[in-house]
């Protein structure tokens, strides 16, 4: 399998799971120094993909590619490979009685090249809670320091598996000024996330999965043909609320404005935002 240039690639990979097939031919490459992230409902086989990119889920047939190795390898090889990942779960509740300084170290001890902890724990803001027990941390900061966990050995490639799952909109989108500050270090990133202005504010593109296949890979401005979808332009017109899809909303509202000569009574004109799209893509797509 040719891999220059991407980091993942998937090859007519399927998977089942207690009798049930849950991928049916994932043909699907990342592109390395890229932001990627998967979207697509639950049970559609997102979980089951990524858990086969980390090298945790047995794949039925197909080839697969991560940095140039296969992640069902096993042995001294293998281990190399891991050095080069970075895997931040949805949830861990591992090291409670360590403090937050202890557990970087301790997990800076796993890798080749690891970073320098205490820089480490600048760059997610948690310096000032160096010397407090994991236990004692809040839920965002918790998760602050499982970043640091997943970053900690300089990784190539970093899995973040719906990092920001119960946060509170605020706290999302603090989290998101942290995860940014990832592109910097140059690695490519493979994101998950039920969260559709999570994978347009943070990914460079976005892959939807359903009925365990790849529907399609796009940036989040074009994904679905969406650059090009019919703007809803709607107003109130003879006490009742009117709408109109146009390819020229502007040329459309120029010709209210001139009907209703002036203001135009409750007027609103927008296209579809990646959330419509992707309840169009999931919706047309059946067993």
């Amino acid at each position: 399998m040719k891999t220059t240039n991407f980091a993942l690639q998937l090859q007519d990979v399927h998977a089942s799971l207690a009798g049930k097939e849950i991928l049916r031919g994932i043909d699907v490459a990342f592109e390395s120094g890229r932001w990627t992230s998967i979207v697509g409902p639950n049970g559609a086989g997102k979980t089951t993909t990524v858990e086969i990119l980390e090298g945790f889920r047995h794949r039925d047939g197909g080839t697969v590619s991560v940095l140039g190795f296969d992640p069902a390898t096993r042995g001294g090889a293998a281990q190399s490979w891991r050095d080069r990942i970075g895997i931040v779960l949805q949830s861990t509740h591992d090291a409670g009685d360590l403090t937050v300084l202890e557990s970087v170290t301790h997990f800076a001890g796993y890798y080749t090249n690891p970073k320098n902890p205490r820089e480490v724990l600048d760059l997610v803001g948690l310096s000032d809670k160096a010397d407090s027990l994991g236990r004692t941390l809040s839920g965002g900061q918790r998760r602050r320091l499982d970043v640091a966990l997943g970053i900690i050995g300089s990784p190539e490639l970093i899995f973040l598996d719906e990092p920001t799952t119960g946060f509170d909109p605020e706290a999302r989108r603090a989290f998101w000024g942290l995860i940014r500050k990832l592109r910097d270090e140059g690695a490519t990133i493979l994101l998950t996330t039920h969260y559709l202005d999570e994978a347009e504010a943070l990914a460079d593109r976005v892959a939807v999965i359903n009925h365990g296949k790849i529907i399609e890979v796009s940036t989040p401005a074009n994904l679905g043909g969406r650059a090009s979808a019919l703007a809803t332009v709607s107003w109130r017109e003879g006490g009742l609320l009117r709408t109109q899809e146009t390819d020229s909303p502007t040329k459309f509202i120029a010709e209210l404005s001139a009907r209703f000569q002036g203001e135009i009574p409750e007027l609103s004109a927008k296209r579809p935002s990646l959330e419509d799209i992707y309840l169009r893509m999931i919706g047309s797509e059946h067993e």
